[in-house]
């Protein structure tokens, strides 16, 4: 009896032997493949990939110490969800690690590209901004942004995209749409098409958010974006925009034409401050000195507070300003009172 139970014993330990250098050969397996290794490895997780497929993708990078075990960790992990992108790990990551990362889609370990669109930015000023950091020039992002056909696919995806922007006298179509932000490009290969749409989706969000204004104001998007645009880039501090929207919807009600020298710049596709009254005879519909009402268009890409202060604009009598060299914006409500402020404070 006491040699069964000493052969019992000798079992359970030996069993309790095995079960901990099974534990602890699956704890080294699932560890780091290579500790104090941090250079970078750019790892790609396809969609639709299982967790046995990433298993393998990841051992090809060099990221696996142990595959079986690494195996039998993603069959006990509870990984339900794996989302597919492009990462940045490193040798010196646990499997735990890098599982959780795919797992949840952890942004710090994202391989991205950023590039920032600024506030009243042109189209082609867009352009050369997204070129710079991803793998297009800017003459294929503006062929692709002026191609209707694509355009048109667009147009049928986002409900603030109309017709209105194929009108022949346009001269970039998306101008006005694609809104001012730093954007963060996580695919690996992405194309023209994935990063218009990051664009536009962002645009989507923030006109989303103002759309019953905008609808109160009795204006279609495209009208308002126009209308936004120009007071972007008419003012220079903040505390002047609500007053110079109110300005040119003044203007606007009583049929005057704005005579908007940011809409002639936009014609001539120039940027400077003074303007010439050879300027001034540009036969654009972007021109208005020639053409009363708003432009054809969106003259650059208006940010979310220049939207904010044309929806709550200053009300006014005022229906003329002129800016000084310091910035200071001086209102008038009559051409004479103007032409005054005009003359003793010209300085271009």
């Amino acid at each position: 009896m006491k040699k069964f139970k000493l052969i019992l014993i000798m079992i359970a330990v030996l069993i309790a032997v095995i079960v901990a250098a099974g534990y602890f050969f699956y704890q080294d397996g699932i560890g780091a493949a290579k500790p104090g290794d941090t250079e970078p490895v750019t790892v790609t997780i396809p969609k639709g990939s299982g967790a046995s497929a990433i298993i393998d993708i990841l051992e090809e990078n060099g990221l696996v110490r142990n595959k079986t075990c690494a195996k039998i960790h993603v069959r006990i992990g509870g990984y339900d969800a794996l989302q597919a992108n492009t990462y940045i790990f490193t040798k010196d990551m646990d499997l735990p690690t890098m599982m959780q990362v795919i797992h949840t889609g952890d942004f710090a370990y994202l391989s991205k590209n950023a590039f920032t669109v600024i506030e009243g930015a042109t189209i082609p000023q867009a352009a050369e901004s997204v070129a710079k950091e991803l793998p297009f020039t800017a003459k294929q992002v503006l062929k692709k942004w002026n191609d209707r056909t694509y355009l048109k696919t667009l147009i049928e995806k986002y409900w603030f995209l109309s017709d209105t922007i194929l009108q022949q006298d346009v001269m970039f179509p998306l101008e006005g749409y694609l809104y001012p932000e730093t954007y963060f490009v996580t695919e690996e290969n992405p194309t023209i098409e994935t990063v218009t749409e990051i664009m536009l989706d962002k645009t989507e969000e923030e006109l989303s958010a103002r759309k019953d204004a905008i609808k109160a104001m009795d204006m279609t998007v495209h009208e308002f974006l126009t209308l936004t645009s120009i007071v972007e880039n008419e003012s220079l501090f903040e505390k002047d925009r609500p007053i110079i929207a109110g300005v040119f919807l003044n203007r606007l009600a009583k049929d005057m034409a704005l005579q908007s020298d940011i809409t002639v710049l936009y014609a001539l596709q120039e940027k400077r401050v003074d303007v010439t009254y050879a300027d001034l005879e540009v036969d654009s519909r972007y021109n208005t000195y020639q053409y009363a009402g708003l432009p054809v268009g969106p003259v650059c890409a208006p940010s979310g507070p220049a939207m904010d202060d044309v929806l709550h604009y200053k009300k006014s009598a005022y229906l003329y300003f002129f800016a000084t060299k310091d910035g200071e914006v001086l209102y008038s409500k009559t051409l004479d009172e103007h032409n005054k402020v005009v003359s003793e404070n010209m300085w271009y």
